[in-house]
C-alpha cells in the first residue's frame, strides 16, 4: 500500500492507497479539494503488526564536503536553458543526471523542471523547492496549479518558487506499466478476494503489473529509488546557483527531504517537512500504521457526517462504529452488484472503486460534503458516478480515459525502497486480522493492496533505517494528529531522529497542514522561511 503522496493540485499504498497529500491546491475549492485528494495517498507500503528491527546503515555514503566527485563535475556545471513553459509567469528548463550514480558514464536521466521567479518586494532569499509527495506525484504540476500561486505572497515575494519532477514522474523520463484499458481493469480488481478463485484473479493481476513495468520501464527500473531522486535534487540546487537547498516537502516529500539531509548535512537550508513519513519502519509497519490512520480519519468523518441531514449512513445518535457497519454493507453489495455510472467506457462501480473513491475522500475534511452527496446517490439513487469521479481523481484519471504514471511511478519508487511487505498470499493473509483490527472497513482491501511488491521484478536496494543528519541546520518537521495518510507518531518519530529537528504538531483533521487555513502553522512556517527563526520544538497549533 504505497501512501507517499500528498493530495495535489498530493501521498503510499502498495498498490494504490499510499501517496500522500498535501496542500496542492488549485485556486477553486472544488479542484483544490481533488488535486489535494488526489496527489495524497500514494505513499507506504504495506504495513503489518509489530514492528521490524531497526537499521542505521545510510543508503549510500553521506557527502559532508562541498566538493563534487569529478565524475559528477559536468552535471553540476551545467548551464540550464530557460524557455517559455506556456504556462504564464513559468519558465521551464531540462537537466541532466547520471542514470546510475554509481557508473556515470552509463547513460543520462533528463529532468524536468519548472520555475517561477521571486515577485518581490524584498531581498530574494534564493530557491525554494517544493515536492507534494507520492511517490509519483507531478512537483512540476504542483507547482503551476498550487503553490506558485497558492502559497503565501510574502513567500513567493522572497523565493524563487521550483519545482522538479523527480526521475521516472510525469515529465522526467516517466515509468510506465499498463496501458489506459488494462489500468481501468486494474483499478477494478477485486481487493477483498471470498474464496481461492477470486485471491487467484488478484495475484493474477498484481503479477501482470510488476511484469508490464518490467517490460515497459526496464532501463530506469533500478534507479529510481528516494537515494537517486535525493541526489539529483543536490544537482539541482547546483544548477540553479544555491549554496544551500530550501525546500518544503509533503507526505513522501518528507522522506525525499530527510534522505537528501542526511546525504547532504551541510547543504540543508530551510526545510519542512510536513506530514511526515517515519524511515525506521518496514513497509509492513508501514501499511499497518497508514490503514489505523484511515480508520481515525473515517471515525472523525463518521460523526461530522451524522450531524448532516443528507448523510447517508445514518442520523444522529448514530455511532462511529454503526456507520462503519453500514459502510461495509454497502460495499459487500457493490462487491456482487455494481451499480451504473454513466461513465463512457462503460464502467459500474464496484467494490474497488467504490472503496478508492472513500479514501480519497480520508485526505482533505473539505471533501467530505462531496463524499456525503457521492455516498447517498450511490446508496439511494443507484448512481456510482460521484464514487467514480472520486476514485478518478485518486489514480489521477481524466475524463478522456488516459491515466498519468502516477500508480506506475509510485510502485516503482516503493518497491526499490524497501522490501516487500508480504513474501506472498500464504504471508498476507496470517496478518489479515491485525488489519481488520486496525480497521473493519478498509482493513482487507488495504492489505490485499500491499501485495504488489511482491511480484517485482527488482530487489530493493534500501531497508529500514533512522534518518539522523547530523550537521544539518534547522528542520522544521510537521505533524497533524488525525492524518490519515501519514500518523502523528510518524511525525513524532522522525522529529526524534533528525539531530537538528523542531517538531510543529497541528492538532486537526486532514494529511498535512501548511498552508491549509491554520494562521498559527502558517505563521510559524512563514517566519522560519523567511526570518531563518525554526519554532521552539514540540510547539502545538489547534
Amino acid at each position: 500500500m504505497h501512501i507517499r503522496r500528498t493530495p495535489r493540485p498530493t501521498h503510499r499504498h502498495s498498490r494504490h492507497f499510499c501517496h500522500s497529500c498535501h496542500s496542492c491546491r488549485p485556486r477553486t475549492r472544488t479542484a483544490r479539494t481533488l488535486l489535494a485528494a488526489a496527489t495524497a495517498l500514494l505513499l507506504v507500503p504495506a504495513c503489518s503488526p509489530g514492528g521490524e528491527p531497526q537499521r542505521t546503515a545510510p543508503v549510500a555514503e553521506t557527502v559532508r564536503s562541498s566538493s563534487v566527485p569529478p565524475a559528477l563535475a559536468s552535471y553540476y556545471g551545467q548551464k540550464p536553458a530557460w524557455r517559455d513553459c506556456g504556462v504564464p509567469g513559468f519558465e521551464c528548463t531540462t537537466i541532466r543526471a547520471p542514470l546510475d550514480y554509481a557508473r556515470p558514464g552509463a547513460g543520462d536521466v533528463r529532468l524536468a523542471v519548472a520555475r517561477k521567479k521571486a515577485t518581490g518586494p524584498g531581498r530574494r532569499l534564493g530557491s525554494l523547492l517544493v515536492n507534494p509527495g507520492g511517490p509519483g506525484g507531478s512537483a512540476v504540476t504542483f507547482l503551476q496549479q498550487y503553490a506558485a500561486t497558492g502559497y503565501p505572497a510574502q513567500v513567493r515575494a522572497r523565493y524563487d518558487m521550483v519545482a522538479m519532477d523527480p526521475r521516472g514522474v510525469a515529465r522526467s523520463e516517466p515509468v510506465t506499466c499498463l496501458d489506459d484499458r488494462a489500468m481501468d481493469a486494474y483499478t477494478q480488481t477485486d481487493v477483498t478476494p471470498d474464496d481461492r478463485r477470486e485471491t487467484d484473479a488478484l495475484v493474477d493481476a498484481q503479477r501482470k503489473f510488476a511484469e508490464g513495468c518490467g517490460a515497459r520501464a526496464s532501463r530506469l527500473l533500478r534507479h529510481v529509488s528516494t537515494a537517486d531522486a535525493a541526489r539529483d535534487m543536490d544537482i539541482l540546487r547546483a544548477v540553479l546557483g544555491d549554496d544551500r537547498l530550501n525546500y518544503v516537502g509533503a507526505s513522501y516529500g518528507t522522506f525525499l527531504g530527510a534522505t537528501y539531509a542526511d546525504l547532504f548535512p551541510d547543504r540543508v537550508g530551510r526545510f519542512v517537512l510536513d506530514g511526515a513519513m517515519d524511515p525506521s519502519l518496514s513497509s509492513r509497519r508501514l501499511n499497518l500504521d497508514q490503514t489505523a490512520g484511515f480508520e481515525t480519519a473515517f471515525q472523525a468523518f463518521a460523526k461530522d457526517c451524522v450531524q448532516h441531514s443528507d448523510c447517508p449512513l445514518g442520523g444522529r445518535g448514530t455511532t462511529p462504529r454503526q456507520v462503519g457497519d453500514r459502510l461495509a454493507a454497502f460495499f459487500r453489495q457493490l462487491d456482487g452488484r455494481p451499480i451504473p455510472t454513466g461513465d463512457a467506457a462503460g464502467r459500474r462501480l464496484g467494490e474497488a472503486l467504490a472503496t478508492t473513491g472513500v479514501i480519497a475522500a480520508m485526505y482533505n475534511k473539505a471533501t467530505w460534503p462531496r463524499l456525503r452527496t457521492a455516498l447517498a446517490s450511490a446508496m439511494e439513487k443507484n448512481d456510482g458516478a460521484g464514487l467514480l469521479a472520486l476514485s478518478d481523481s485518486y489514480y489521477e484519471r481524466d475524463a478522456g480515459g488516459r491515466y498519468s504514471n502516477l500508480m506506475a511511478a509510485n510502485a516503482a519508487v516503493n518497491c526499490l525502497d524497501l522490501p516487500p511487505a508480504f513474501a506472498g498470499r500464504e504471508e498476507l493473509e496470517k496478518t489479515l486480522p491485525a488489519f481488520e483490527k486496525a480497521s473493519p472497513v478498509f482493513g482487507r482491501p488495504l492489505a490485499w493492496s500491499s501485495l504488489n511488491c511482491a511480484y517485482w521484478p527488482v530487489k530493493a536496494v534500501s531497508a529500514p533505517r533512522r534518518i539522523e543528519a547530523k550537521g544539518a541546520a534547522p528542520i522544521v518537521v510537521v505533524g497533524t494528529t488525525r492524518d490519515p495518510a501519514t500518523p502523528y507518531r510518524w511525525a513524532q518519530s522522525l522529529a526524534g531522529q533528525l539531530s537538528s529537528a523542531r517538531l510543529l504538531t497541528y492538532d486537526g483533521d486532514g494529511h498535512t497542514a501548511y498552508n491549509r487555513g491554520n494562521s498559527c502553522v502558517d505563521s510559524t512556517i512563514n517566519t522560519y522561511l523567511l526570518q531563518g527563526t525554526p519554532p521552539p520544538n514540540g510547539k502545538r497549533c489547534t
